[in-house]
């Protein structure tokens, strides 16, 4: 049985990097224009930095895949040939793609670049694949709509061909992706498919009577909210064997707009849950389901996968992401026994909190505070503070280690 590829998200530079030093055996990256996440935070990945970006990858033995996966309009296409000696000189080990024009170009520039075929194609059965393969792809990314079920018979029937599904992060209320409802409700200035979602289904709304103009009512399901739209977050780290079983390829974390504590939490729990299945198969995955819950989710659900997606895959009392653990700080710096952290949130000297970095996780208390600015010594770490602290224990690599709160918080969701 062949391990899978465990596929991170690399919204900016930061985080390529925490996510290579987490365990991912692969990211995902895109550049203003031709990808369907569009980020505003970070250093992010440019035309000009990309080839930065991908040989940073390389030097840590890990696969960098470019994304290209907008539905292109005839003015893509001409920028996206202007931009081809740009993307060819960055070396990417894949490329992913949707558009059938933008599959013309990536074969005409970069005959010998494995194609990823993008899950904005809604690829959900074996003839499809069997397509693509005859196009010259070398990866299908199917659409999260499938069940484990289909997904294994379409590696039975297409067995030359890997197979990406999947396994973590936000879901859309549409077919994979494929939604207007953006473009719709922002006039034209958010496009879904050009990387800019407002993610309307995540909005709440009420309902008004055609001939009662002035009288809106609250849509209720049940009393519990209206978030009609909005599906839970996908979380499949208890199922990692069933999709081994069915021969999946590479298992893939959305969230390229999702913060660096996330990307690193979610990296470290499915990297500990992977390499767990190989070695124990009767292993218990639950407590990374439990260790997911720290992270930011909307609730979790399994969507599609075990073919009982129902009313219960939706959040009808948020909207937004709450974690199960507020993120604390990040490690900048060591002098003598003090560490420079940028504080996230607040907490208190002596409050017990959790450390976690690629190779420890455990938790401790912070003995003595200082800030940075004043020289002074606190008793409380205030939110984007930057302050010298001690803590009982110390670990043995601050370069990426994390800090958050020890409870998980109960959401009700």
């Amino acid at each position: 049985m062949k391990k899978p590829e465990l596929l991170l998200p690399a919204g900016n530079i930061e985080k390529l990097d925490y996510a290579i030093q987490y365990g991912a055996d692969a990211v995902y990256l895109g550049v203003v224009d031709f990808s369907l996440r569009a980020m505003r935070k970070g250093e992010l990945i440019t035309l000009e930095n990309l080839k930065n970006a991908i040989d940073l990858a390389h030097q840590n033995n890990v696969k960098a895949y470019l994304t290209l996966n907008i539905f292109a309009f005839n003015n893509d296409i001409k920028m996206l040939e202007q931009a081809m000696d740009k993307i060819t000189e960055s070396n990417p080990d894949a490329i992913i793609l949707s558009d059938l024009g933008v599959f013309n170009i990536v074969k005409k520039y970069m005959p010998e670049t494995p194609i990823h075929v993008s899950t904005q194609t809604n690829t959900l059965n074996y003839e499809a694949v069997k397509f693509w393969k005859q196009m010259g792809a070398q990866r299908v990314i199917l659409a999260r709509e499938l069940p484990i079920k289909d997904v294994k018979e379409i590696k039975e029937q297409v067995p030359d061909i890997e197979l990406e599904v999947f396994v973590h992060g936000s879901q859309c209320v549409s077919f994979s992706g494929r939604c207007l409802l953006s473009d719709y409700m922002t006039y034209g200035e958010r496009k879904a498919n050009h990387g800019n979602c407002a993610q309307p289904c995540r909005w709440s709304y009420k309902l008004v009577e055609e001939t009662r103009p002035n009288q809106y009512y609250e849509i209720n399901q049940d009393d519990r909210g209206t978030h009609i739209l909005s599906p839970k977050d996908l979380c499949l780290v208890e199922y990692l064997r069933e999709l081994i079983d069915a021969g999946v390829d590479s298992l893939k974390i959305e969230g390229r707009t999702k913060s660096l504590y996330y990307v690193s939490a979610v990296t470290k729990a499915y990297r500990a849950a992977i390499d767990e299945v190989f070695e124990n198969q009767n292993c218990d995955l639950h407590k990374y389901y439990e260790e997911l819950k720290k992270v930011g989710n909307r609730g979790y659900t399994q969507g599609f996968y075990l073919g009982n997606n129902n009313s219960e895959s939706y959040s009808y009392e948020i909207s937004k992401g709450l974690a199960g653990a507020d993120f604390l700080c990040e490690f900048w710096d060591k002098k003598d026994d003090m560490y420079l952290v940028k504080t996230k949130n607040k907490f208190l000297k002596g409050q017990e909190i959790e450390i976690i970095t690629p190779d420890e996780q455990y938790f401790t208390f912070a003995t003595k505070i200082i800030s940075k600015k004043t020289n002074e010594e606190l008793e409380v770490a205030n939110t984007n503070d930057e302050l010298y602290i001690k803590f009982e224990r110390e670990p043995k690599n601050y370069k990426y280690a994390l800090a958050r709160t020890k409870e998980i918080k109960n959401h009700d969701t």
